[in-house]
């Protein structure tokens, strides 16, 4: 039988991307020869620090270069300098949008060795995923400024919610939940104060779910949402938000769960109709960049969520066993989760658990 052979495009980006990604790619690599297949990665600069030198993020046919691949693999984009919002949507948001990377998926676990911030609260406790539809809803372009500078200027943002785009991400959230022990979908919606999209998002929900009888739902409005993420977090199974929502939510929920330093993400084309892309919640991170002290593990977690994705879920596993066995150990753990390992000391302990 021939192995299977993935071919990967690696983006480690900016920041402490270019420090965790390697890490995440080794891991990746060990576990891969463990368990039968090979990955060819293909590494490309795209960067703040490429936008710099050519006033570009990637080049004019990136989003089309990415199409050979079978998975993406991205670090962080953002870099002081660089408006982030010219960061972004110079490369993620084109990305996202142009592969249809329309479920963006985020668990919120917390792990053996990781400490709560929540008194009393254990891994039994904190166990919950975020999906949030990441193509289209409040982060639209469509908007404008006029009168700048002057006392009547003005700027208008416009939110996009399409019954094809709500409906697929509600879908999603219901078939991830079908396969988890409480099948259990949470919306997050605004309906009392947001008069258009909201009601809409929440007739949509409604119907949704009636394709799904076993699956139980709950609703709640984002403002009191947060803070039950914060004082109920065992109440969570699947939450389904819009793009902005989602967003905030899945950067709550890891911090609940111990570290947004930790913390992984999947940008999922359900179809596969074009690669799917993985990347660390946790961003560039400047103020810690270049000291050798970020925490690896988000990267290891976001290359088991891709080697899931991509079929290889022994090997997923195997990676995920290992960064449990890694935070277990304070000598392995980085201090931002009181250990007293860096990036490399971290890195070489998860490759040791996985190659034994």
């Amino acid at each position: 039988m021939t192995k299977a052979l993935y071919k990967i495009a690696s983006i480690p980006g900016d920041g402490i991307g270019t420090e965790v990604i390697p890490v995440g790619q080794r891991a990746a690599d060990a576990a891969a020869a463990k368990h039968g297949f090979s990955i060819e990665w293909t590494e490309f600069d795209w960067s703040c620090e490429r936008y710099a030198e050519t006033g570009r993020m990637m080049p004019e046919d990136g989003v089309e270069t990415m199409k050979a691949f079978d998975a993406i693999y991205l670090g962080a984009v953002g870099w002081p300098g660089v408006p982030d919002h010219v960061s972004l949507w110079g490369l993620l948001i084109p990305l996202r949008r142009e592969l249809d990377l329309y479920a963006n998926v985020r668990p919120v676990r917390l792990l053996k060795g990781v400490s709560s911030p929540l008194a009393g609260r254990g891994p039994e406790d904190i166990d919950f995923i975020v999906v949030r539809e990441n193509v289209e809803g409040e982060y639209s372009e469509i908007g404008g400024r006029i009168y700048s500078g002057t006392e009547q200027e003005m700027v208008s943002q416009q939110a996009v919610f399409t019954r094809r785009g709500t409906d697929r991400i509600m879908d999603y959230a219901f078939r991830l939940a079908q396969n988890r022990k409480r099948k259990h979908v949470t919306s997050a919606t605004k309906s009392n104060g947001i008069v258009h999209t909201m009601p809409f998002w929440d007739e949509r929900f409604a119907e949704v779910s009636k394709k799904y009888p076993e699956v139980e739902t709950a609703q709640f409005h984002i403002d009191i949402l947060t803070a039950h993420f914060v004082q109920h977090p065992d109440w969570f199974d699947v939450v389904v938000g819009s793009n902005l929502f989602g967003d905030i939510l899945s950067d709550l929920g890891p911090a609940v769960a111990g570290s947004i330093g930790i913390a992984p993400a999947a940008n999922i084309n359900p179809e596969g109709v074009y690669p799917s892309m993985f990347e660390p919640v946790h961003g560039s991170a400047p103020d810690i960049a270049g000291q050798g002290i970020a925490n690896p593990v988000a990267a290891v977690w976001t290359a088991a969520m891709m080697l899931d994705h991509l079929g290889e879920k022994d090997a997923a596993q195997t990676l995920e066993t290992a960064m449990e066995a890694v935070l277990s150990d304070p000598a392995s753990r980085t201090k931002d989760l009181g250990g007293t390992a860096n990036t490399k000391v971290c890195g070489a302990a998860i490759l040791k658990h996985i190659e034994r």
